[in-house]
């Protein structure tokens, strides 16, 4: 399979996602307890506002029943130390990407974040992925460029393909090492939103046909790259985008949706393809601009 980028329709002319090689499913997911977590600082829109407003306790029950959702839709839950003075380590996307290599090989590819109060999330990680049998990989001469883990590059379900997602947090540039990391092609969607500043807050890949998005986040190439490789394409209105993070969704072993209560449009249509849903309260965390697939890492 050719590690190529592809960033508009006309150059997917000779590729095809039914002979795009076949990628395991993820084994669980990694999680951080939120001990440290607050917003100290506005980093995304969502944050305005809410500078020392973190009910800390009530984050504390909700970060709990989100592990039990995870536990009780079968995905095993690992867990990554929080540090002090590191109080958005709980957003486990964005410090890394994992996933394998063709021949199986575990990898993690660390980040570069793009503020520096987060910079200093990713040792911890890179510890841990060594502790845990990953090849660690860093992303090289990159300069002032940004890469944010898997809160900008998600994978396909099922299958050896990551898209990519760059305008606010990481950038285009970057995605040719991400794509040889993992020796897999990249489709770059471009974010136009400032309020959809991750790819993982406007797109959520359902099962290998289906895609949940936010049309109002992307551009119109990303709009046509999106609409040619799904065949099926759920929107979500921008109450449940917005208020609901409805598209920071997790879909666990493409049987179960794990979304923030209230999103009703979405889960029911949700439901519609055949998934199960499970709401949970994330209303702590989306004070900081994250739901369920922030506080989240796939591992393999």
């Amino acid at each position: 399979m050719s590690v190529r980028i592809y960033r508009q329709v006309h150059e997917l002319q000779g590729f095809s996602l039914k002979n795009c090689p076949a990628m395991e499913a993820p084994s669980g997911v990694l999680l951080c307890p939120p001990d440290f977590y607050q917003v100290l600082a506005v980093k995304n829109p969502f944050m305005s506002g809410h500078v020392g407003a973190v009910d800390r306790a009530k984050a504390r029950r909700q970060w709990e029943a989100l592990r039990e959702a995870f536990d009780a839709a079968g995905c095993p839950v690992s867990l990554i130390e929080p540090a002090p003075g590191l109080e958005d380590m709980v957003f486990c996307a964005n410090q890394s990407l994992a996933g394998t290599r063709p021949d199986g090989e575990k990898v993690a590819l660390l980040s570069a974040m793009r503020h520096p109060s987060r910079r200093r999330e990713v040792a911890s990680f890179e510890r841990w992925y060594e502790e845990h049998g990953y090849r660690v990989v860093k992303l090289k001469g990159v300069g002032h460029e940004t890469f944010e883990g898997s809160g900008d590059a998600v994978w396909h379900p099922g299958k050896r393909l990551i898209w990519g997602g760059y305008g606010f947090r990481s950038d285009a540039g970057v995605f040719a090492q991400v794509a040889r990391a993992f020796h897999a092609p990249v489709i770059l969607l471009k974010l136009v939103n400032a309020r959809f500043y991750h790819l993982d807050t406007c797109f959520c890949p359902l099962n290998s046909e289906a895609v949940l998005i936010h049309p109002a986040a992307f551009d119109a190439a990303s709009l046509e790259l999106i609409l040619k490789i799904f065949p099926i394409v759920i929107t979500a209105g921008e109450p449940e985008a917005v208020s609901k993070m409805a598209c920071n969704a997790v879909v666990v072993g493409a049987r179960t949706a794990i979304l923030q209560k209230g999103a009703t449009s979405v889960a029911n249509r949700m439901l519609a393809l055949g998934l199960g849903v499970s709401e949970v309260d994330t209303s702590e965390f989306i004070k900081s601009g994250g739901s369920v697939y922030c506080l989240k890492q796939f591992l393999f």
